[in-house]
């Protein structure tokens, strides 16, 4: 898509109508110039007649001036946040591996860093078409002067655009450079929130990352940027000597030309005198259609990477309360591993999850847990092997009906403000409930469907992301290391009250865990290494008793771990 393409998508009578404003503000001030040079060589007694047009003149440049950017600006900020609104719909529909691999901060910078070089260029845009046409309507207005000069300025301005190309090409380059740093700076800005913490604690290392690390990844995009805007400034001076140059031309070589036509010569020094203003502001916009150019482009090239597929709108959710049967036939995922420098491949897996069933997934870190809740899920899609959904063969697995099927809060959740569910008038209440069974009744309360605060301790937002999950009331629910955060009383109330709740209600129950104490309340243990199934067993096979007793039954320790 062109930038003009954009601007013309959010609406083609709201450009048309600021292109129109700009032509008119151009055509006014090249009207001006000709007013002027005429006034200028009046007789005395006849200047009343050259004021009122002056007047209008002057009148209708402001006007259609203020309309022109108006217009312009609207234009722009609605183009601008149809673009952020388009990003936004692709990255919900593109695969979830795909945005793992184009990564957070690639997209971040696309939403602020690229989006906002394309929002200069549509305010800088008003600028650029009044501008031009100024210049073509001086330029037009000298043509009925004298053809020999214009030619003669015509040579000139034709050398300095092709200068100013040439370097041009290469302040591109520099552009598109500096945005590749930009995604490896806007890492650099994630790692500085995230790593708050550490760098406090350590004086040495938060010196090295902002001295190293940081100045470095800064430096990267300030160097590409001010190659290019130097390129850029040594072909706005070198069009600024040729723009002088067309004024000599006029100046002196009516020496040899037009020697007794003064007035022709007055013309054209007020006509470039006053189009030098127009020329600098269109070349000082140039830049930003250059950046906005690269930034599109960048854009483009990062959705295309995302592969949003068909897409098409999302099918309803499946009705509540529906139980359902899932079953993993020889699946299997293949990734590279940067920490092992490896391709890490997980399976092929056989695994059957049932209604009314808790399923605990265990296995030591990297053992690939994560990874098969994301397959089962839909998040990942099998590389091989079949998921059958009540007996039935996914047509597509991975895709959007998959993964209407689950709630999940996984380790690395994220905690919207608001639940974000479809408005119906129990579910404050359903959702009070559940703080209060979670024991957040005195921090946190809903209302109209949002949460009253987030300002809570990590275990405190894992449970309200657990009660975003519950309220969605999915049939099969996935819980990532959900009590790894949590006091021992909340564990006791997510293992022994929640999943008992859950299975009560038919729910098909995914838990990964490494609270083996837990391990017997489960109907299904299934015990992950290196990607390979290595266990699946009942609580009968979990190992001898603790002393413990849940519900008048004595607990056992499993060995899993």
């Amino acid at each position: 898509m062109s930038l003009l393409g954009m601007l013309l998508r959010g609406s083609r009578t709201l450009f048309a109508a600021a292109i129109l404003a700009s032509l008119a503000c151009g055509l006014g001030g090249a009207l001006l110039v000709l007013l002027i040079n005429r006034a200028l060589h009046a007789p005395a007694e006849a200047l009343p007649q050259w004021l009122l047009p002056f007047v209008a003149a002057a009148l209708l440049v402001m006007a259609a001036q203020v309309s022109s950017r108006a217009l312009f600006a609207r234009l722009g900020q609605r183009a601008l946040g149809g673009l952020r609104q388009h990003i936004a719909q692709a990255v919900v529909a593109a695969p979830y591996r795909q945005l793992e691999v184009v990564g957070r901060a690639r997209i971040q910078s696309l939403l602020t860093d690229d989006a906002s070089a394309i929002a200069t260029f549509c305010m800088g845009l008003p600028i650029l078409v009044t501008n031009g046409v100024v210049i073509l309507g001086v330029l037009a207005y000298l043509v009925t002067l004298s053809w020999t000069f214009l030619l003669l300025a015509a040579a000139v301005m034709v050398l300095g655009s092709i200068g100013h190309q040439l370097g041009y090409r290469r302040v591109l380059s520099h552009f598109r450079e500096a945005g590749r740093g930009q995604d490896r700076l806007f890492s650099q800005f994630e790692a500085l929130n995230g790593g708050a913490k550490e760098l406090k604690l350590n004086a040495g290392k938060a010196r090295r990352f902002l001295d190293v690390v940081l100045a470095e990844a800064i430096d990267a995009v300030a160097r590409s940027r001010i190659r290019g805007l130097s390129l850029l400034a040594f072909a706005d001076g070198w069009g600024r000597l040729l723009f002088m140059a067309t004024i000599g031309t006029a100046l002196f070589a009516r020496i040899w030309i037009a020697p007794g036509d003064a007035g022709v010569v007055t013309g054209y020094v007020i006509a470039f005198l006053y189009i030098m203003g127009p020329l600098e502001g269109l070349l000082a916009n140039i830049p930003h259609i250059g950046m906005a150019r690269v930034a599109l482009g960048r854009i483009g090239d990062t959705l295309a990477k995302l592969d949003t597929g068909a897409g098409g709108r999302a099918p309803a959710p499946p009705p509540a309360g529906r139980e359902v049967t899932l079953v993993l036939e020889g699946v299997t995922h293949g990734y590279y591993d940067e920490r092992e420098d490896e391709v890490f491949t997980l399976g092929p897996v056989d695994l059957t999850l049932r209604p009314g069933e808790v399923t605990f997934l265990v296995g030591g870190n990297g053992s690939g847990k994560t990874t098969l809740a994301k397959l089962i899920t839909g998040l990942y899609v099998p590389e091989a092997g079949t998921i059958r959904v009540d007996g039935q063969a996914l047509a597509s697995p991975g895709g959007e009906a998959h993964r209407q099927l689950f709630s999940a809060v996984f380790s690395d959740f994220h905690l919207f403000e608001t639940l974000l569910e479809t408005a119906e008038g129990s579910l404050d209440d359903r959702a009070n409930r559940w703080l209060r069974q979670l024991h957040l009744d005195h921090k946190v309360a809903v209302r109209d469907g949002a949460f009253s605060t987030r300002d809570l301790s990590q275990g405190q937002r894992k449970r309200l992301a657990l009660v975003a999950a519950c309220l969605e009331d999915r049939p099969v629910m996935v819980f990532d290391e959900w009590a790894a955060d949590q006091d021992p009383q909340f564990k006791d109330v997510f293992y022994r009250e929640v999943l008992a709740e859950l299975k009560a209600r038919r729910k098909t129950v995914l838990v990964i865990t490494h609270d083996d104490r837990w391990f017997p309340l489960a109907d299904q243990l299934v015990k992950l290494d290196r990607g390979q199934v290595v266990e699946c067993s009942g609580p009968a096979a979990a190992g001898p008793a603790p002393q413990r007793a849940v519900n008048g039954h004595d607990l056992s320790l499993s060995p899993v771990s």
